[in-house]
């Protein structure tokens, strides 16, 4: 690690941002890390009896890391055992685990953290119920951290083979695993066929050729330069979302009388202008360092891979949905999120130290009584960064929302007179709180929609995702000129700002309205469901966007990829993927777009959140994580990380019907020119190689 000297004439609230600095700079690089396994799992059954043992599974963990027990609370993902059902065998009772070898209750995190270090084993009883070999299969899920805070997701699988007394073989093996106990016999060839496959699928499809730098260095020529840099658009839109969401924030009954307390505190309580001036600057510094510091940490203890799990999982999906809804109404004025008073409290007393870190403390406290206000905009903020599956994005939100909520308090107090110019408290306060429900109300719709479109309930199908929102956004607009009155609101004209704003909430309104019967909307793509998960579409019906012609199964695209001799685009998608729905609904219907990608192309749109089961016998094993495939998202999405080294959606890769690359893959590409040549670059390939 290198060491920033920080020289003693530099202002201490200038350290707080060169620290921030690093923090960001070294949280960017181990985004770029490699996937990190801290435990080493094996397995070693025990015959105790005829017809008794106890299976033992050891972890070797690695230094510095140390795994939660499963005795921790759930806070801290306590580690599970799931042992796959088999007749051969029965568990009796739990599984044990021995005590562990440190345990402290966590004031942040509000539980009770239990944790091993270097090695441990855990222990189960079972009883074998049959007399020939077979193998136990035991799933590993869990978390692991290093003192300094970063976290990574436990994902194992050990597989013990039990010794039989028949003579006859043992079930095969997953590929990659080792026997704890030495078969009797070496595995039978023929069973593990399909799970040596990286993919099972039918014999002679071409497997597509595996994304690698010296593959892209051979993209190059009369076609493209086959480079694969690309800008980084989200990024900016998480920081300007962060931004905005700060600046909503200011303007909430928790923190907008706040602006001119603090700033005529400084003010007057310092001995001269230019020391208010550093104190609100520090106050202000502080406020980004608390804020920015929680995005850290989110990164820290997740990552870019169980980022983009969250997004796509049903279960965290209806968990945002139960979440926003109460969120809106505690905004609607029901009730208050507040933060247990206690903590408040010792922070408060902090804050009357004085100098500069009793400045801090203020910061501190005002995060924490403002917390009602602020705590569903920076959890809107969070779920929507994680959207994106990258360690960046609660990152630059943080750092938008806290750079917005900051800036006054050092603006007020460089320029004072400024202050006279802020309009007075008063019910427009509650109605902006309020106004902000109606917008949770609207995001909390979107995410029971994605658990909808990944079960294929056909609940939420578009028009009556399109209708929630009319009724929501028509709410809101009656709000907005008067006709409806919440708790906090009190008497008065109709206002121009809300006048104008009702106005404008209404004319969206209409805008929805031609959405019941088909219009794109692109003023809201990628909210709402697809076009073709419609109730006037049949269930028969493929789902293709714009009505084109794919098909859902790699195998059965390279099939009429050589039948047409055709090139293949493998379009990695998600039911939940908000700029899946962007691309198909702004890029892909621009003429150019359109006519390669209905002409020229085989579409397979593969879905990588589809919660559909594998039929028993396409389950496999994958060599890459070891991980059991059982459903169809799984499948696919394991494909992707296998052959392309990614897990984000929407990613678009382009194969010649032998399996051979065409042109660098693709992700978000909102210039529906540089989408059209991309797709004009890999049939330029196609027809190079072809000649």
């Amino acid at each position: 690690m290198v060491k920033i000297p920080l020289q003693k004439n530099i202002h201490p609230a200038l350290k707080l941002v060169v620290l921030l600095l690093f923090l960001l700079s070294d949280a960017a690089g181990s985004a770029r890390a490699q996937i990190e396994r801290p435990t080493q799992w094996s397995g070693v059954l025990v015959v105790k009896e005829k017809g008794q043992g106890t299976l033992r599974l050891t972890a070797v963990i690695d230094p510095v890391w140390h795994l939660y027990a499963m005795s921790t609370d759930e806070v801290f993902l306590p580690l599970r055992f799931k042992f796959e059902k088999n007749p051969w065998y029965k568990k009796i009772g739990k599984t044990r685990e021995p005590k562990p070898h440190h345990e402290e209750y966590d004031d942040i995190m509000q539980g009770m953290a239990r944790w091993f270090e270097k090695s441990v084993t855990f222990e189960q009883d079972i009883e074998i119920l049959t007399p020939d070999a077979f193998d136990i299969r035991v799933d590993i899920e869990g978390q692991a951290c290093t003192d300094l805070g970063k976290c990574v997701q436990v994902q194992e699988t050990v597989i013990v083979p039990v010794r039989g007394t028949s003579g006859r073989k043992a079930v095969s093996l997953a590929p990659g695993q080792s026997d704890s106990i030495p078969s009797p016999a070496p595995p039978d060839k023929t069973s593990t066929a399909s799970q040596e496959q990286a993919l099972p699928m039918d014999q002679g499809t071409p497997l597509p050729q595996k994304l690698s730098d010296e593959v892209l260095s051979r993209l190059d020529g009369s076609c493209g330069s086959g480079s694969v840099a690309r800008t980084d658009r989200s990024s900016w839109g998480i920081f300007l979302a962060g931004f905005l969401g700060g600046f909503l924030a200011l303007l909430t009954p928790c923190v907008f009388p706040m602006i001119p307390l603090t700033v005529s505190f400084f003010t007057k309580q310092s001995k001269s202008r230019s020391a208010g001036l550093r104190n609100a600057t520090t106050y202000a510094l502080s406020i980004v360092f608390l804020y920015t510091v929680l995005g850290f940490l989110i990164t820290r203890l997740f990552g870019a891979e169980a980022l983009n799990q969250m997004a796509s999982s049903a279960f965290f999906n209806l968990l945002f949905f139960i979440v926003f809804v109460v969120f809106a109404i505690s905004f609607f004025g029901a009730f208050d999120i507040t933060l247990p008073s206690s903590l408040i409290n010792r922070v408060d007393r902090a804050s009357e130290k004085g100098g500069l870190i009793g400045i801090f403390f203020m910061a501190f406290t005002l995060s924490l009584v403002s917390f009602s206000c602020t705590g569903p905009i920076i959890g809107t903020l969070l779920v929507e960064a994680a959207q994106q599956g990258s360690t960046r994005g609660p990152l630059l939100g943080m750092f938008g929302f806290s750079l917005a909520l900051a800036l006054p308090f050092a603006l007020f107090a460089a320029f004072p007179g400024w202050l006279h110019s802020l309009p007075r408290s008063g019910s427009w306060l509650n109605t902006v709180k309020v106004s902000l429900g109606f917008l949770e109300l609207a995001l909390a719709m979107k995410f029971i929609s994605n658990v909808d479109l990944a079960y294929h309930w056909g609940l939420i199908k578009r028009e009556v995702f399109i209708a929630l929102w009319i009724a929501i956004f028509g709410l809101l607009g009656l709000y907005l000129l008067g006709g409806l009155r919440f708790k906090g609101d009190t008497q008065g004209p109709l206002t121009i700002p809300r006048l104008l704003l009702g106005t404008l909430t209404l004319s969206f309104v209409i805008y929805l309205i031609p959405g019941l019967w088909g219009a794109p909307l692109r003023l809201i793509s990628g909210f709402p469901p697809p076009g073709f998960y419609a109730e006037w579409l049949s269930e028969g019906e493929s789902h293709c966007p714009l009505g084109l012609d794919c098909v859902h199964d790699y195998a059965e695209a390279m099939a009429r990829a050589q039948r047409l001799n055709k090139p293949l685009m493998l379009d990695f998608t998600g039911w939940n993927c908000v700029n899946c729905r962007k691309m198909e609904e702004n890029v892909w219907p621009e003429k150019e777009v359109l006519q390669l990608l209905k002409n020229d192309y085989i579409l397979a749109s593969l879905y990588c959140d589809d919660k559909a089961p594998l039929p028993p016998d396409a389950q496999y094993t994958s060599p890459l994580t070891g991980r059991r495939i059982t459903t169809v998202g799984g499948k696919w999405s394991d494909f992707q990380q296998q052959f392309f080294s990614g897990n984000a959606q929407p990613l678009y890769v382009l194969l010649a019907p032998d399996g051979r690359l065409l042109a660098p893959p693709r992700g978000y590409t909102p210039s529906a020119r540089e989408y059209a040549a991309f797709l004009q670059e890999g049939l330029c390939r196609f027809r190079e190689g072809n000649d």
